[in-house]
């Protein structure tokens, strides 16, 4: 066992090592996930719901609050499709584009809502997963470059526009955001049809008393 060890490329001894990082960060992420989704993480007891608000602690209002749903059911989907994309070399950059954000909320929720001890328990944790998740797209820094040079595109002074079009983004952009109630008004018409008659002569009685 020595003498093929030996043997083994110093490459090589890196290579398991990435290997064995993509596991921990992809089985703790799989474990978090499948412990929302079966229960076993989030909620209170019955005893802790009889506690008035203000005498509670943050850590137990933080843990009833994201029992609910849908948050618990889709981050835990979210954590176990993060785990298993970072089990497999091809998709373990997307793994860890998907890991720091979800992490990154996790530790700013513990620092939060914890008490101070494990609160900094978990931050030291996640700082050294995201550790790990710089040396694992370090191994992969190649593709990397390929994937940042593919999204990011040079910085460049040159307008596509002219300038009159620029300061009047925000005018468009107000009007775009009134765009977005479109859906909801036309679901709330097809509830309550009969509204549309009073609004109708409600708008015409403005524009009435206007000009």
């Amino acid at each position: 066992m020595i003498v093929k060890l030996r043997s083994i490329p110093k490459k090589r001894y890196w290579d398991y090592f990435i290997l064995v990082s993509r596991f921990l960060l992809a089985y703790t992420f799989i474990g978090y996930g499948y412990s929302k989704l079966d229960g076993n993480q989030f909620g209170v007891s019955a005893d802790d719901l009889l506690i008035p608000l203000k005498d509670s602690s943050l850590f137990k209002i933080m843990w009833f609050l994201f029992d609910h749903e849908p948050f618990k059911t889709v981050v835990g989907i979210l954590q176990i499709i993060t785990g298993i994309l970072l089990l497999f070399e091809a998709t373990a950059i997307l793994g860890v584009v998907f890991f720091i954000p979800v992490a990154a909320n996790i530790v700013l929720m513990d620092i939060s809502f914890m008490d101070s001890a494990m609160g900094t328990a978990f931050t030291y944790r996640f700082i050294f997963y995201f550790f790990l998740c710089f040396l694992i797209l370090w191994n992969d820094r190649e593709r990397v470059k390929i994937i940042w040079n593919a999204t990011v595109k040079k910085f460049s002074v040159k307008l596509k526009f002219p300038i009159v079009l620029y300061l009047a983004v925000p005018v468009f952009a107000v009007v775009l955001s009134l765009l977005s109630s479109v859906p909801q008004i036309i679901h709330y018409y097809i509830i309550f049809p009969e509204d549309i008659v009073k609004n109708v002569e409600m708008l015409m009685s403005a524009l009435r008393s206007i000009f």
